[in-house]
């Protein structure tokens, strides 16, 4: 059932310059270097981490600017990943179109597209919402794109687990684009996509994991094999369902997130569980992608719940 992956051609300078010549460049090839996708999931996380911050709906200021400095230094790491990872995604059938891995967009224009996009996020947090969101947004920028991208990643099958916390962080900075502080139900919120990280990425890597072997990335499954990644799946399948019922232990929320959270986390562990004995790649990319629905929802639930209490 593994995919046959082709290597593509290394780029020479001329080879860029004729693919640039052959395919003119546009807005989408630079919006796909963003990552919108991804970029999309953290910015629901940060409102609603602006929406649960104080009683009431925040102005209108904060919820546009915050969550637009914080996209566009989103996207900027993401950028920044491009171009680090641009001989990885040669080798990755899901990303070896992408515009740098092809050539279409040289290196140095991504990280000039890159500059551009962090000084305008940290110019708007800044100067329209407070410092103390615009440099945690910062640090979570080089967490992910210095410290994950250029070295966890690629030195250690725990690469998702430590840099996991720089995804973590849109609900605080959410948080704190409303209030100015770090909060403890705040910090709440980075822990249960702490430990949502590990089974949601290691799902995936199941998926590709001989794309991941020819790349070079030691992946949990590629170093120690599906199983052993499986058996951790169910691990921190358990440990996110604990996790995520510390916001009602706590008294942030009440009995309709109780509710959801435990539909969403037996359910997100039905599904390990199923990987665990099946060993199927197909149960792998369904696992990944109802970890994507589990968040997303978990998340909704809590703010739905928080304005019925209100």
């Amino acid at each position: 059932m593994s995919e046959h992956v082709k290597t593509l051609p290394a780029h020479s300078a001329g080879n860029h310059a004729d693919t640039r010549t052959e395919a003119s460049i546009s807005w989408r090839d630079f919006l796909e270097l963003t990552k919108p996708r991804v970029v999309a999931l953290m910015i629901l996380t940060s409102v609603i981490g602006m929406l649960l911050a104080a009683p009431g709906v925040p102005g209108w200021e904060v919820l546009v600017y915050g969550n637009l400095g914080i996209a566009l230094l989103a996207g900027a790491a993401a950028v920044v990943n491009h171009v680090v990872d641009q001989k990885i995604d040669t080798v990755m059938a899901r990303t070896r179109k992408r515009p740098v891995a092809t050539g279409k967009i040289s290196p140095l224009d991504a990280m000039g597209f890159a500059t551009l996009l962090a000084a305008a996020g940290m110019g708007i947090l800044v100067w329209q919402v407070n410092a103390l969101t615009a440099w945690l947004t910062l640090a979570s920028l080089v967490g992910y794109a210095g410290v994950y991208t250029l070295f966890l990643k690629r030195a250690t099958p725990q690469n998702i687990v430590i840099g996991g916390l720089a995804g973590a962080m849109p609900p605080l900075l959410g948080w704190t684009a409303v209030t100015g502080q770090v909060e403890g139900h705040a910090l709440l919120l980075v822990l249960i996509i702490f430990a949502w990280t590990p089974p949601h990425f290691w799902a995936l890597a199941i998926h590709r994991k001989e794309e991941y072997a020819k790349a070079g990335i030691p992946m949990l499954p590629v170093t120690h094999g599906n199983k052993y990644t499986e058996l951790h799946i169910v691990l921190y399948t358990f440990m996110l369902l604990a996790v995520s019922l510390l916001p009602f232990v706590t008294g942030m929320s009440g009995g309709i997130y109780l509710v959801g959270a435990l539909a969403l986390g037996l359910r997100f562990l039905q599904y390990s569980l199923r990987l665990l004995r099946g060993d199927d790649r197909r149960v792998a990319l369904k696992t990944f992608k109802y970890s994507i629905t589990y968040l997303m929802a978990l998340f909704v639930v809590l703010l739905v719940d928080h304005f019925v209490f209100f």
